[in-house]
């Protein structure tokens, strides 16, 4: 079965809703605010995303467990359609089908977690303000402290799912989504960090909670990405009620000289 290209976006949700704590980024990435940037293809069941929204494409393809042999026939074929760098969300294993035509860079192991346990999130005690476009250069202060290696897009501000905390008008914590979907009922926490004289003071599970609670209303999966190495991420993550789904891997190829 050959490669393909796909533009049908009910043909594509189909085969993401399977697994929407594992897919919840390239289901949200189908929503008009991102369907612009994205390529799709498919072979058999296994999908790939190449996402240009950003400096440097990005490509997702990821499987169940019981995926790997189609997902990596997938990437085998994709191969020479792909950029000559690009940045990539693989599980683990799938990136031995690019090593023929990129040289990679492993960034090591990642989690995906998605909010199984909402009894915890309803024990937590949330707080925070809902960030607008006049916070933005607060945030950006933040960001250039805190997390400076983030991915941040302005534009997300504009769904009203940033929190930010702040303390004698500082901004000091904001947890905010890199996408949201209330068509396809899924959101993807990111951009989450805390000041770093404020670290360990309680306030990153805060603005969590909150923009958790926030986002019950219009979806009903709640996910994120985090390093598997980040104890301390992990449980913030944990103690409100999130648990892993599955475990994937970031890399930065680029094309081999013919």
């Amino acid at each position: 079965m050959p490669v393909r290209s796909v533009h049908d976006r009910t043909e594509l949700a189909g085969l993401l809703a399977r697994h929407p704590a594992l897919y919840a980024y390239q289901l949200g990435d189908l929503d008009d605010f991102f369907w612009p940037y994205t390529t799709w293809y498919r072979r058999a069941d296994a999908v790939a995303l190449v996402y240009h929204g950003g400096a440097v494409p990005t490509v997702l393809a990821l499987h169940p467990d019981d995926g790997t042999d189609q997902l990596t026939d997938l990437l085998h074929g994709l191969a020479p359609l792909l950029p000559a760098h690009f940045d990539a969300h693989l599980s683990p294993g799938a990136e031995t089908a690019l090593h023929p035509r990129f040289t990679g860079h492993d960034h090591g192991p990642h989690l995906k977690m998605a909010l199984t346990d909402p009894v915890r999130l309803a024990e937590a005690r949330p707080a925070g303000d809902v960030l607008t476009r006049a916070d933005l250069p607060d945030l950006t202060r933040l960001y250039a402290t805190a997390y400076p290696d983030n991915w941040f897009d302005p534009r997300m501000l504009d769904t009203g799912h940033y929190v930010g905390l702040r303390r004698d008008g500082e901004l000091l914590a904001v947890a905010g989504v890199h996408v949201w979907s209330p068509v396809y009922r899924v959101a993807a926490l990111g951009n989450v960090t805390t000041h770093p004289r404020a670290r360990g003071t309680g306030l990153a599970t805060a603005v969590v909670a909150a923009l958790c609670r926030r986002l019950a209303d219009s979806v009903d999966h709640v996910t994120l990405n985090v390093r598997a190495d980040n104890a301390a991420a992990r449980a913030v993550y944990a103690r409100l009620g999130f648990t892993v789904a599955a475990r994937y891997a970031e890399h930065t190829f680029t094309a081999r000289r013919p």
